[in-house]
C-alpha cells in the first residue's frame, strides 16, 4: 500500500525463501532475492523461477564506501549463464563498491541494474552522474 512494487528478501535471513517469494508475488508484487558475498549462486537456484530479480551484494551489507569484491564478477557471470540457460528474463542487480572505474566490468559480467552510493555521492555528484551516464550509454 506504500507504493513498493518489488520486495527483496535476503536469502541468508529468511528460512522459507520460496514460500516467502510466492507470498510476495501473490500480492501482485515482484519478488527478488539477495545474496551476500559469501553465499554461492547454488544456494538460490531453486528460487530462480520465482525471482523477478537477483541482487548480488558485492560488499558485506552494513555500511557504504566499501571496496568492490572482485570475485563478485564471477558470481554475476555464473548467475547470468544459469538464467540464460533456463530462459529466464530475471534482472541482476549489483550493489556495493560500484564506481565509474568498475561499472563496465559489472555490466559485462551480466548485471543490468546498478546501485551506486559512494560512486555518485562522494565528490562532485554532477560530474559523477555524468560519467556514469556516459558509460551506461556506451554499454547499451
Amino acid at each position: 500500500k506504500s507504493g513498493a512494487d518489488i520486495i527483496t528478501i535476503h536469502c541468508e535471513s529468511c528460512k522459507n525463501q520460496l514460500e516467502t517469494m510466492r507470498y510476495i508475488r501473490s500480492w501482485g508484487l515482484k519478488a527478488s532475492v539477495s545474496i551476500k558475498p559469501g553465499t554461492s549462486v547454488s544456494e538460490i537456484e531453486e528460487l530462480l523461477p520465482e525471482a523477478d530479480m537477483v541482487l548480488v551484494m558485492s560488499v558485506e551489507p552494513g555500511f557504504g564506501g566499501q571496496a568492490f569484491i572482485p570475485e563478485s564478477l564471477d558470481k554475476i557471470k555464473e548467475l547470468r549463464t544459469l538464467l540464460d540457460e533456463r530462459g529466464l528474463k530475471t534482472d541482476i542487480e549489483v550493489d556495493g563498491g560500484i564506481y565509474c572505474e568498475n561499472v563496465e566490468a559489472v555490466l559485462d559480467a551480466g548485471a543490468n541494474i546498478i546501485v551506486s552510493g559512494s560512486g555518485v555521492f562522494k565528490g562532485n555528484i554532477t560530474e559523477n552522474t555524468k560519467r556514469f551516464m556516459e558509460i551506461l550509454k556506451r554499454h547499451e
